[in-house]
């Protein structure tokens, strides 16, 4: 369990925000639990005040559901939801990825090779949590690269509900390599201003993903689990 923390004053709900996200991509609050405001209050060491406008904003993230009569509870999704939004995902990733080797600069280059470098660090570590805050870096560095706002909002909004999922795709040594070679990829092609390869490397790459995170849904491994 997380150390208890007294977060400063200023952007409260946001710094809230963000240490309960962690907790959803990490497994540490389950797909289908409730969020216990008294506990989480007191793991947080803040009011319920900024607790709840925090859940109010990974309610509209798409990580957590408010529902009447159980208050606010950590989304599950079916097998159908992964497989609905890992095909929307793989897409705007993949035309993220066209435009991004078209449009991006050297320093924006330099900066995603340098995440990327970091990030090989933390699978040598077999660091999953902050590999994972460093995917995630290079991800989104890649869709602001296509310099498409639209595709932006669009990417982010369907990204959100993913990003459990993304995180415990991993679980599986073999296919947490798999997905470092293809990052490996992905910096060469977007080296090379290569957009048609990088667009089916990024489509080729999510839909590994989605094949993952169902392989454990189906085999009951982790706590992704399908509603019935």
């Amino acid at each position: 369990m997380a150390d208890i923390i007294s977060i400063p004053r200023p952007a409260l709900h946001q710094e809230v925000a963000t240490r309960l996200r962690q907790r959803i991509v990490e497994g540490l609050i389950a797909p289908g639990s409730k969020l216990n405001e008294r506990e989480l209050a007191e793991q947080l060491n803040v009011s319920r005040t900024p607790l709840r406008e925090a859940i109010r904003a990974l309610a509209a993230e798409g990580l957590v559901e408010l529902l009447p009569n159980r208050g606010a509870v950590a989304t599950q999704l079916s097998a159908q939801d992964v497989a609905d939004t890992f095909e929307v995902i793989a897409g705007l990733e993949g035309q993220s990825g066209e435009l991004a080797a078209q449009r991006i600069t050297d320093t924006e280059l330099a900066e995603i090779r340098a995440l990327h470098y970091e990030m090989l660090a933390a699978f040598t570590r077999r660091d999953l949590s902050t590999y994972y805050r460093l995917n995630a870096q290079i991800h989104t560095r890649i869709n602001a690269a296509a310099r498409n706002p639209v595709l932006t909002r669009t990417w982010a909004t369907v990204n959100a509900r993913l990003q459990a999922l993304r995180f415990r795709s991993n679980f599986d040594e073999a296919k947490w390599q798999r997905a470092v070679d293809e990052h490996e990829r992905m910096v060469a092609l977007l080296a090379a201003r290569d957009g048609d390869g990088l667009r089916r490397l990024l489509v080729q790459h999510l839909e590994h993903k989605r094949d993952a995170v169902l392989e454990l849904m189906k085999s009951g491994s982790t706590a992704v689990g399908a509603r019935a």
